[in-house]
């Protein structure tokens, strides 16, 4: 297979920056398997090691596991991504910061207490390196889940995606490459409810349900801009998420509705484009439905004439 190009003849590559092993598999797998069976490398930055995330699957709560946990999740990183389809994982190299409040926040290796040119230099460094035209990461999620590694997440990838062009910022970091589109990663709460209703008529409780009720009205939420249709790659998801053994119970309610259910009330992976220095070409109003709208490289067709 010849990987899709841009327009400069470039490789099409994504990137992708996550808080901690797992959130690859919850967050976007469908998007990357997708972009990988077209060719397109993808690559997966983890930004901690996970190393305050408990054993939830009583099935390897094990001492042998417990003992060697940081090198367990690891290793399900690894495996996750192998069976998403990345071309390459790098570690950011913090430590996991813990929930809001707890000790670990203030822990001296822990990506929260990292400095942030710090933190941005390490990504520019990747990106620079990968040459991504399009990265995805998080947005500012206090309202759903205001883990202080996924705020810093968002902190640090729109800095580096403005330095990592810029041959004034990290002159030491590489090469400078500008990438063209920044995405953050969306889940509505429109998607919610549509899986909400496919638990309960698959007569299963809703793992939802909870966050449901602590909205008595629909949030306020950016719309999503970008819908990347992953109905054929939910087997995908459902793979890498229980390759993090640790942390999925595959007999847990959160497995329990089948991805033809889940094809049927919601097959898409939702984005916010939040920076792009491409016109997509897709009409106002519309969602795009391509990471690379706008990137591509043009195909022509010469035409001879007869003489």
């Amino acid at each position: 297979m010849t990987p899709p190009t841009d327009a400069h003849g470039e490789p099409l590559t994504l990137l992708s920056v996550h808080a901690h092993p797992d959130d690859e598999a919850s967050k976007g797998a469908g998007t990357i398997a997708h972009y990988a069976a077209e060719g397109v490398r993808s690559v997966l930055v983890c930004c901690t090691g996970g190393e305050e995330g408990d054993i939830l699957n009583p099935h390897v709560d094990t001492p042998e596991v417990r003992s060697r946990l940081t090198a367990v999740r690891a290793e399900e990183l690894q495996a996750s991504a192998d069976a998403i389809g990345f071309a390459a994982v790098h570690l950011l190299g913090y430590r996991d910061s813990g929930m809001v409040g707890s000790e670990a926040n203030a822990h001296p290796d822990s990506f929260a207490a990292a400095p942030l040119d710090e933190a941005v230099e390490r990504l520019v460094r990747i990106i620079r390196r990968e040459r991504p035209q399009v990265v995805i990461s998080y947005p500012d999620e206090r309202q759903w889940y205001a883990h202080p590694d996924h705020l810093r997440v968002h902190e640090i990838t729109l800095p580096a995606f403005e330095a990592a062009g810029d041959p004034a910022r990290f002159t030491d970091a590489g090469e400078v490459w500008q990438p063209s589109k920044l995405y953050w990663s969306g889940f509505s709460f429109r998607r919610i409810l549509a899986i909400d209703d496919a638990y309960r008529r698959s007569g299963e409780e809703s793992p939802y349900a909870e966050r449901i009720a602590q909205f008595p009205a629909e949030p306020r939420q950016e719309p999503p801009t970008t819908l990347v249709d992953v109905g054929h790659y939910l087997h995908v998801r459902r793979a890498a998420l229980l390759a993090h053994r640790t942390q999925i119970d595959p007999d847990s309610h959160w497995m329990r509705v089948s991805d033809d259910l889940l094809r049927e009330v919601f097959p898409w992976d939702e984005y916010v484009l939040a920076r792009s220095l491409v016109t997509t070409g897709v009409p106002e109003g519309e969602p795009e439905t391509d990471l690379f709208a706008g990137l591509r490289a043009t195909v022509t067709t010469a035409s001879g004439g007869g003489g």
